[in-house]
């Protein structure tokens, strides 16, 4: 208790159901001399109640409604708060086909292959190769991609084959130990390196990560028509996707150089898209292997780096492998902007520049990748990253989003399994030959109507007498047994001379406490 200005005791609680504004005590200068007495039943749990009267019984409480899914955001549907969209309900479809056309592309095998069997501890090997052509352009030997299963993980690996690679330096091979240690989201993990003998010659491989059904730049972007094709087909590659592959690239080379590499292998032909915008530098780690014995400097690699980048870009611009250089770069100056120009002429080396003759100039020196080796030490990724500064946040902000929706799509596939566990319940329950002796135990008492609800369900006939087999209405009656529903379903014994009209809230109480019974034997 403690005094008011105005003389009157003011309890801890706002109201009191003793004190009424019609007593004295609700008049002012009222005082009080003994202690107000406190309302007895309000945390009394021994007072009078309904246990006083009643003995105390089992009542059914319902469990936490996990099947209750809550909306996690983010919500930009424009439709009012009462409808729903079928896709509402279910992982979106072209997600659900893409992740079911990945898996089907993993598990992929090869009947009568003519390859090895074995390569060290992978098996399984699948070509990944779409031409068969040999192409010793970029490393100096056919190479050849497989799938593989790894023995001793389980998991599934890619497999590049350099053909006819004789091993003379055993330093070149410890090389991949550094690129182990690069840990780059755009950047194909490389795991090891070894050279076998099992395809009946002296081969290198190099085990990286293996995207299912991924495809290089190349192949996206730069494929040239065929005939039955539309040969006036726009493949212009627009410029919020081209610098999503700027910052994509610029993310890995910031990983690589910081690692003290180089990524010497920056080409459309290598380089993987693996989503929707997704890219990842590939084969990086094999020249330093193939080349170990050049002698070049890391900071002249990287310079070299830079100009590949530029000229990578510069090239998917152009949308052809076979472009003039100066026509490649006035269509570039016209088809997008001038920071994504100026950031391709950086890349080469010129600078930003607009006078026609310097374009002419810089395209022409980025030919030659020697030429830029001696441009300054100020041209790095960093300084690169910096000038792109804005166009990382735009990008930043697009994953942010894409995670978003990652997530709400994850959260309504949370509970997927609750009717399986449902299922297990109920089959644990029916039909159980004997339990505490008693061999009656499912057919008695609420397990009786469980059975009858499982021929519900499942076992229903048309007026043809044929099984009806309807999976929406299997589903129908497991949801609303599930959610404890307070509508009414009609059982009808087999022999058709009983028949139970029973809620499924009921019917959900009947099957949780026939399985704590059962559980309560272990």
């Amino acid at each position: 208790m403690q005094a008011t200005n105005n003389g009157v005791l003011a309890a801890g609680n706002a109201y009191d159901p003793f004190v009424s504004t019609t007593t004295p005590l609700g008049t002012a200068g009222a005082v009080v001399t003994h202690p107000l007495q406190p309302n007895p039943y309000a945390h009394d749990h021994t007072g009078i109640g309904p246990t006083s009267y009643f003995t105390a019984q089992s009542t059914f409480q319902q469990p936490a409604q996990y099947h209750l899914y809550a909306p996690i955001g983010p919500h930009n549907q424009n439709i009012l708060g009462y409808q729903r969209n079928v896709h509402d309900l279910f992982i979106p479809n072209d997600f659900r086909e893409e992740l079911q056309k990945k898996a089907a592309a993993t598990l992929q095998t090869l009947p009568n292959s003519q390859l090895p069997t074995q390569i060290d501890h992978f098996h399984s090997l699948v070509p990944l190769d779409v031409t068969h052509q040999k192409n010793a352009t970029i490393f100096g030997y056919p190479s050849w991609v497989y799938k593989a299963q790894s023995s001793k993980d389980g998991n599934y690996y890619a497999l590049r084959r350099l053909e006819g690679f004789r091993l003379t330096n055993e330093k070149a091979i410890r090389c991949v130990q550094a690129w182990k240690r690069v840990i780059s989201a755009s950047v194909v993990t490389v795991h090891d390196a070894f050279t076998n003998r099992s395809f009946q010659d002296s081969s290198l491989i190099f085990v990286t990560d293996y995207h299912p059904l991924s495809k290089t730049l190349a192949e996206q972007h730069l494929e040239s028509p065929t005939r039955y094709q539309n040969r006036h087909a726009s493949t212009h590659v627009t410029e919020p996707v081209l610098w999503g592959y700027v910052t994509q690239i610029a993310s890995a080379l910031k990983a690589i150089h910081s690692a003290g590499l180089a990524a010497r292998v920056i080409d459309a032909s290598k380089i993987l898209l693996t989503g929707k915008n997704r890219i990842r530098l590939n084969a990086c780690a094999i020249l330093d292997v193939v080349q170990h014995d050049t002698q070049r400097s890391i900071a002249d690699l990287q310079s070299n780096d830079m100009v590949s980048f530029g000229q990578l870009i510069l090239t998917l611009g152009a949308s052809s492998l076979a472009h003039n250089p100066t026509k490649a770069l006035e269509h570039f100056s016209r088809a997008y902007s001038a920071q994504l120009y100026n950031s391709v002429l950086w890349l080469l080396g010129a600078g930003p520049s607009k006078d026609p003759q310097g374009q002419a100039q810089a395209a022409n020196q980025s030919q030659n990748a020697n030429s830029n080796s001696n441009q300054g030490s100020d041209r790095t990724i960093d300084v690169f990253i910096t000038g792109i500064s804005t166009q990382l946040i735009s990008t930043f902000d697009s994953s942010l989003h894409v995670d978003d929706e990652l997530t709400h799509d994850l959260s309504r596939e949370l509970e997927n399994a609750r009717l399986v566990r449902l299922l297990t319940k109920l089959n644990f329950i029916t039909e159980r030959p004997e339990y505490d002796h008693d061999r009656h135990w499912s057919e008695n008492g609420e397990r009786y109507f469980l059975k009858l609800f499982r021929d519900y369900v499942f076992h229903q006939v048309d007026s043809q007498n044929a099984p009806v087999v309807d999976l929406g209405h299997v589903l129908t009656c497991l949801n609303k047994l599930d959610a404890g529903s307070e509508e009414k379903v009609t059982l009808i014994s087999r022999d058709e001379q009983s028949c139970f009209v029973v809620s499924y809230k009921e019917l959900k109480k009947g099957v949780e406490m026939s399985f704590q019974a059962l559980m309560k034997r272990r």
